[in-house]
């Protein structure tokens, strides 16, 4: 607790707002307890034994961090804080000090080092070493491809599908108007803490101005504004909320990968009777965020594009399957265009360009603010139970309202020429400095006639923990490997995570449906595979995730019905109904959108696979 907060003090300043703040918003975060997926006593459960491994009389000491807190503010202002950093940080003997420099050509000259240091090693062994390791090598391979046999597997206890739950989870939506603005309420119990969400509609913004949406989300809370300088917006929005988020974000239509609901998110959690607090600072953000600071705005443009840098590193697998189905669907194109490669590539060459082009950049935010926040492009999320609805309704008008105009003036919008989106498949792959690859193979299943049904969750299943497990981890190396299907846009997909290899993995992909075409396993099997099923299908959901679960519903124009549909159609799912959908994996295959993010060497050896051969980063 003292180590966060501490960490967050040198970070953002030592006089005693940062320490309010940094000491609230800990303190928020710990009385929330949103654990995400995760269940609380799990959680819990670790927190328990933070303490109690180093002191058998201290189980619980981490689970009553209240009083902590509360000491952690009287110590404000007596000298308490300053002596900590002085002691640990400036006093400390104990410190390294590491630098990381770039090298061209660095991954070659280790893959060259590896290849002699491996030739040598080989040329020390004799016959007989070399003839037992071959051996070695097979007896390996032979025990990876066979299975467990039957009397095994059935010493493991296993629930049946009697036992499995029949009734979906239920959505929370209702619809109110407040102010001529629509808003959902999602009625959960959320211990006192308004989960909102409020969406500005991006349908109308000109093309050429879609990554600036982006540019705008990272600036809003990041640049001074007329009574704040951006340090003390930061400590004022964490003493009086849980976070003020800004964000480009897009929903899913049900039945289409063209139709798509783009959004500005601006959102936050915070107490009932804080609420007055977070639309004023929302207020400050939209209203009197100060664009004109081409200095700051060089930073948090650099500081971005650093941070997509380490993201591209660890979420390869997630970055190339987002730019494959930007190859085939229009939504795929906007959710590039503002978060995905391109719009990294819009970053990096505003960076590269920016003392001809930062008045350029400043005019294009400007013109957004005029274009996005109006009222009549309002929707409005709110996790709360009934008085925090009350609450969000009495202020939500007089306090957030009164600045923002009905409607922007059509005459923003007549410099821009309208551009559809029209979406190119490029089969790209992309170099990067890294060791492994991550490879994507990307299609749509409703594009090519079929329908959704529930099976594809089981196959999903199936799919990666067996078949591709089997060959891509456990034979392949790769660190993980996984597979999806959208029932909401008809979107599928194949990747591997940190994958040493890259044309296998491909070939790995298309013997899949021929895999899928002679699925034969045993009942009790196919329960196992629909238990898996269920793991995500009914994972615990916070008051927070119950929510956003709903939201997402309601924008994909999916029913209770629809979710009791599908959960009905995993229950009963047939070895027969994952067969037939070989056909449906064979069609999203046959569209042959691969995009790979790897080894700058592997990536050139597998050239014939791409269209384009590029360096992801510059």
């Amino acid at each position: 607790m003292i180590q966060d907060t501490l960490t967050k003090l040198v970070n953002e300043g030592l006089d005693e707002k940062s320490l309010q703040a940094a000491i609230n918003f800990y303190e928020f975060r710990y009385r929330e307890a949103d654990f995400g997926r995760f269940p609380k006593g799990l959680m819990y459960g670790l927190r328990v034994m933070s303490s109690w491994l180093h002191d058998n009389d201290q189980p619980f000491l981490h689970l009553k961090d209240n009083a902590g807190y509360a000491f952690l503010k009287e110590q404000i202002g007596t000298g308490y804080y300053e002596t900590m950093i002085q002691k640990y940080l400036l006093d400390n003997t104990h410190a390294t000090l590491v630098t990381l420099m770039p090298k061209t050509g660095l991954n070659a000259e280790k893959e060259e080092k590896l290849k002699e240091k491996l030739s040598a090693y080989k040329a020390g062994l004799s016959r007989e070493e070399i003839r037992k390791m071959v051996e070695e090598t097979k007896h390996l391979k032979n025990y990876q491809e066979t299975p467990s046999t039957k009397e095994e597997l059935e010493r493991i206890p296993m629930i049946t599908r009697e036992d499995i739950r029949k009734k979906t989870q239920p959505l929370y939506n209702k619809e109110l108007m407040v102010d001529d603005v629509k808003v959902l309420h999602h009625k959960v119990y959320t211990n006192g803490i308004a989960y909102l969400r409020i969406f500005f509609d991006l349908r109308d913004i000109p093309q050429e101005l879609l990554p600036y949406t982006s540019l705008l989300s990272m600036v809003l809370g990041y640049m001074d504004t007329q009574n704040y300088s951006y340090l003390a917006l930061s400590n004022e929005i964490n003493i009086q909320t849980g976070g003020i988020l800004a964000n480009v974000k897009s929903f899913s239509r049900k039945g289409s990968t063209d139709k798509y609901y783009p959004v500005f998110e601006l959102s936050t959690k915070v107490l009932y009777n804080k609420l007055p607090e977070a639309f004023k600072l929302m207020e400050e953000m939209l209203y009197r965020t100060v664009l004109d600071n081409t200095k700051r705005l060089k930073e948090i443009i650099d500081e971005m594009k650093s941070k997509m840098q380490m993201y591209f590193n660890s979420n390869g697998h997630s970055v190339a399957v987002d730019r494959a189905m930007s190859y085939y669907s229009v939504h795929g194109m906007f959710k590039d265009i503002t978060a995905g490669i391109s719009f990294y590539q819009f970053l990096e060459d505003l960076s590269a360009n920016y003392a001809g082009r930062a008045e350029m950049a400043i005019g294009n935010l400007k013109q957004l603010l005029k274009m996005i926040f109006t009222k009549n492009k309002m929707l409005i999320s709110i996790t709360a139970d009934e008085e925090g609805c009350r609450r969000f309704q009495e202020e939500f008008a007089s306090s957030f309202l009164t600045g923002l105009p009905e409607k922007p003036d059509s005459k923003l919008f007549d410099a821009y020429e309208k551009v559809e989106l029209i979406p190119i498949c490029k089969n790209e792959g992309f170099k990067a400095a890294m060791q492994v690859q991550y490879v994507a193979r990307t299609g749509n299943y409703m594009k090519a006639g079929f329908d959704y049904t529930g099976a594809l969750q089981v196959l999903k299943t199936i799919l990666s923990y067996d078949y591709l497990w089997t060959n891509i981890r456990v034979k392949g190396g790769a660190y993980g490997c996984m597979c999806g299907f959208s029932g909401v846009d008809g979107d599928a997909y194949f990747t591997s995570y940190r994958d040493p290899n890259l044309s296998e993995t491909n070939q790995i992909y298309e013997k899949a449906v021929d895999y899928i075409k002679n699925f034969t396993v045993d009942e009790r099997d196919m329960t196992k595979y629909i238990i898996g099923t269920f793991s995500s299908l009914d994972t615990p959901l916070t008051p927070q995730g119950k929510g956003r679960r709903s939201l997402a519903m309601y924008l994909a124009g999916i029913t209770e019905e629809d979710l009791q549909r599908e959960r009905d159609e995993v229950l009963n799912v047939t070895e027969e109904d994952i067969r037939v959908l070989h056909r449906l994996v064979s069609e999203v295959l046959k569209a042959g959108n691969i995009c790979v993010i790897g080894n700058e060497t592997k990536v050139e050896e597998n050239k014939d696979l791409f269209k384009t051969v590029k360096s992801l980063i510059k």
